[in-house]
This record gives C-alpha cells, structure tokens and sequence, in this order.
C-alpha cells in the first residue's frame, strides 16, 4: 500500500476525518488539562478580599511558617547535592549486582505514602527509641525540631534529584572523560573539571525538582514536626480552626512565591546550558 493510498501525508499529518479528529483530540485535551490546572489555583487566588490578604502578609507566624519552608527546602536541596551527586553518578557509570535493587529503593519515598515516611522517623529517631536518646545525647534533636523538617523533606525529595541527575551524567559521553584520563587526570580531576561542568544545568534542575517537592509536603511533616510550622501545616490548622477564608490567603502566598520561585529558577538554569 502506498502513502497516497493509504490517505496520509509526506509530513506525516493523517488528513481528512481521521486527521480532523486527531486534532480536535489533541487541543481538546490541551485545553482541559490546562483548565483543570489553572481554573481551581486561579479561583484561590481570587477569593480573599483585599483586607484579609494584606493581614496575612503581614502576619509574623505566616512570614515565619513561609521562611521556614524556604529555607528548609533549600537546606534539602544543598544535602541532595553534596550526598545525593556521587550516588548518581556511581549509578550512571558503574554496572553492579543489585543495582536495579538499589534505583528501586531510591524512587521508594516517591511512592509510599507521606504519613509512612513521618512514621517511620518517629520509629527510627523518637525519644523513646535507642537511636532517638543517642541523637538526644549528642544534642541532635529530631522529633518538633526544625532538624527533623529539614531530615524529612531531605527524605522526600533526594529520589527527584538523584534520577535527574543521574540522566545528566549519562549524556555525558563517556570517550570525554576517557580522554581526560589518558591525558594524566585522575578520576576525581576528571569529574570535578570535565563530568560535572558539563552536568551542572541537569544539577540545578535536580535542586529544583528537590526543592518543589521538598516545598509540597506535609504528610510525614506533620507527624515528625507539628510545630515549628512549615506554610502547608500553617495553612492546614487554619483551615481546621478557623475555616476556608482563613487558610485561603496562605494558600494564595504558597501558590505565588511557588510560581516566582519556579520561574526564575527555571531560568536560571537555562543559564548553564546557554554558556555551554
């Protein structure tokens, strides 16, 4: 059977009914995604008046519970990074028995649910477990602590940075670091002044996608660290408290400081690959 006789085009677009009808999939299911997207965020931030929103800007606990999910986020990413990178790299380069064993436990926390990860925390570091008093001895406290947030959104969010990074060391061809070596460089030299420069855009998205997810929780958060609050647990007793309108303006503030922060992350590593 020919293209011709077959009705389909060189530039491989399926033309009349069966063409039109893909089409109109394809937009269709555009267009509700983005609206199932966008619809319910957009109608949050709407909602508050413009009285109780400036309230909440300036509410200090909000101001705290916001900083502290920054900032225990960003600790999360700055540990993937510096424990997180020779594991990907070992798993892109290095063939093993066990490994698939190994890639499986580290996607592991993306598909438990969260409360079992806060669970386990307070079975692993609880003060009345073992390992809990010896922490508490060396002055290491994890349970209500902002240790323990930083520990769990460590936790929740390594397996995103690992698996990015971990395709970034494998499109660097590896003849480069070959010829690295041939020329006298040992292997760390070779990965510090070859392997990594050339992963670094995939090592920003990687803190990125850390980040976010780092950003999003509050299921094993909760359990391991009620108080001090992070925004989702801020938002969370609000809305037990004291109901929709007063969780919806600390809503409004997640949604925004995430989509800023999204944004100029994203173009910022857009910077790496630009120089490259």
């Amino acid at each position: 059977m020919t293209l011709s006789s077959a009705g389909v085009r060189r530039e491989g677009l399926p033309e009349g009914l069966p063409g039109r009808v893909f089409q109109a999939w394809l937009a269709l299911s555009c267009v509700l995604v983005l609206l199932f997207i966008v619809v319910p965020l957009a109608r949050t931030v709407v909602s508050p008046d413009a009285e109780r929103m400036w309230a909440t800007l300036r509410d200090p606990d909000v101001l705290r519970s916001v900083g502290l999910s920054m900032g225990a986020s960003a600790m999360a990413a700055v540990l993937s990074l510096f424990f997180g990178t020779p594991l990907a790299y070992v798993l892109a380069r290095r063939e093993f028995p066990g490994k698939k064993v190994v890639e499986s436990l580290i996607d592991l926390p993306i598909m438990i649910p969260h409360p079992v990860i806060g669970i386990a925390f307070l079975t692993l570091a609880g003060r009345n477990n073992w390992f809990g008093r010896m922490l508490g001895g060396m002055g290491v406290e994890i349970m209500g602590t902002v240790t323990g947030i930083t520990m769990v959104l460590f936790f929740v969010g390594l397996p995103f940075y690992i698996n990015t990074v971990k395709a970034g060391f494998e499109s660097v061809p590896v003849r480069l670091e070959r010829v690295s070596r041939s020329l006298g460089a040992g292997p760390g030299e070779t990965f510090f002044r070859v392997t990594l420069p050339l992963c670094r855009r995939s090592v920003l998205v990687g803190m990125i996608m850390c980040m976010a997810r780092a950003l999003s929780e509050f299921g094993a958060v909760v359990i391991v660290a009620y108080h001090p609050m992070i925004a989702p647990v801020l938002m969370f007793e609000r809305f037990t408290a004291y109901g929709l309108k007063y969780s919806q303006p600390v809503a409004v503030i997640l949604i925004l400081v995430s989509l800023v922060f999204f944004v100029l992350l994203r173009l910022l590593s857009r910077g790496p690959a630009g120089r490259a």
